[in-house]
């Protein structure tokens, strides 16, 4: 979190301000490349930079308009044939500007968080667990998309370093 964000807050203002500074992380790791950049991989991982961008739009999607309200998602995501290619969001990130994938990362970012802004940490979400059948609540997916930041963003850290040498 930045130096600014208090370590007495609240609960909710905590959690938001963890996955803030993580949205920014992901943000600096991105920065300023070109689609060429966006599209390294650091071998021997396919992953790039862009598709993490693009995966990590569909993630804000899946759990506030998927998980959370139970809605279809909007596109590009509801017309992909995700059992042709479970990590479409990866693999297709290489056919799109980097104008489109901010564009588009932005956007879901901010729906997310107009939809957060709606709801009480103890909402539970509207779509069930398959496996479990157990609904989440509203803390656990922001906890867990802070997770899922912050695991991606140790990806980030590595191939953007191997990009041009920028750290940290």
């Amino acid at each position: 979190m930045s130096s600014t964000s208090s370590q007495a807050a609240d609960e909710r203002t905590t959690i938001q301000g963890f996955l803030d500074h993580h949205r920014d992380v992901l943000r600096g790791r991105c920065r300023g490349l070109s689609a060429e950049q966006l599209d390294t991989p650091l071998p021997p991982a396919s992953m790039t930079l862009g598709g993490m961008l693009k995966h990590l739009a569909y993630v804000e999607n899946w759990w506030s308009v998927g998980v959370l309200r139970g809605e279809d998602p909007g596109e590009p995501w509801a017309s992909v044939d995700w059992a042709a290619d479970g990590d479409w969001d990866w693999h297709s990130a290489a056919d799109d500007s980097p104008e489109e994938l901010w564009a588009l990362y932005e956007a879901e970012v901010a729906h997310a968080d107009r939809i957060y802004a709606t709801v009480d940490l103890d909402d539970l979400a509207e779509r069930a667990n398959r496996r479990t059948g157990e609904r989440a609540n509203v803390r656990w997916i922001l906890m867990h998309l802070v997770e899922e930041y912050a695991r991606h963003n140790g990806h980030a850290d590595l191939i953007r370093e191997s990009i041009d040498g920028t750290v940290g």
